[in-house]
């Protein structure tokens, strides 16, 4: 895996493939490789060079356990970007992920063709803050959840009905959590980041084809604010994959990956 000086750290990603580049950004706590299984051989038999990478906080990226800000995880795509020189580029972001790229697209638009949106928000509702309250009161408590315990939540957060009601599909899943639960205490410093004011009006000023993509089931981002980042950014279009829920791109990844490549089809870059 490859390590580059960026933006003050060392950031690791990994490339796939060759064509036209795309750079897909994770959610909070992820590493880069949760691309590979789905995402990574779509686009590759698209045609696409697909970039990957650690965010600042997931190792082996460097963890800045002091803390760092979502203008950083903006400043270290853009740097990426620009060390490849792969920049104007294609680029997907996924729920934390989703709105570093919402930034980039204002900060950097320089660096941007098209853009997918995947399970992002352009504001901080309730039930978002509650959730991310808690998952900062219960890294910052050092409390360890047994692993049966957090794999039989993880799965309710964020596995549709379709799923959780599928007992050999569920059985699966919940082993794969169980073996691969996040500690959120190592990735403390990137709890919070995703509580932001209404960027909405902002985004008005995006300028670029924008692909926004909802999960019909998702409880952590719910679709409608999914669907308020599509209406705001001009001539953006939205998408919602049913039969899905927070880890749609998992759960349903032949839909998910039929909207990206299509969209990137349909766009010249």
């Amino acid at each position: 895996m490859p390590v580059a000086r960026i933006n003050g750290i060392n950031l690791s990603y990994d490339a796939y493939g060759s064509g036209p580049p795309v750079v897909m950004v994770t959610g909070t706590g992820a590493p880069g490789r949760v691309w590979r299984t789905h995402q990574v051989p779509a686009l590759t038999a698209a045609g696409h060079r697909v970039i990957t990478l650690d965010n600042r906080g997931v190792p082996p990226t460097d963890p800045c356990p002091h803390g760092f800000t979502l203008d950083d995880m903006v400043a270290d795509v853009a740097g990426l970007i620009e060390h490849l020189g792969d920049g104007p580029c294609r680029i997907v972001g996924y729920s934390l992920g989703g709105i570093v790229v919402q930034e980039l697209l204002l900060a950097r638009p320089d660096l941007v063709t098209q853009a997918v949106l995947m399970a992002s928000s352009g504001r901080t509702d309730e039930l978002l803050a509650a959730m991310t309250a808690g998952d900062v009161e219960l890294a910052d408590s050092g409390t360890k959840i047994p692993p049966r315990y957090a794999a039989y939540l993880h799965a309710l957060q964020n596995l549709s009905p379709r799923t959780l009601n599928d007992d050999d599909r569920l059985r699966d899943w919940l082993g794969v959590f169980e073996l691969s639960m996040i500690d959120l205490s190592a990735v403390r410093a990137q709890l919070g980041l995703d509580l932001i004011p209404n960027r909405l009006p902002q985004y008005r000023a995006i300028g670029r084809p924008c692909l926004v993509v909802g999960f019909q089931d998702d409880l952590v981002v719910r679709p409608h604010l999914s669907r308020e980042v599509a209406e705001a950014i001009p001539g953006a279009r939205y998408t919602e994959i049913p039969g899905c829920g927070h880890y749609g791109y998992l759960e349903r990844p032949d839909a998910v990956n039929a909207a990206i490549t299509e969209f990137f089809a349909g766009h010249a870059a």
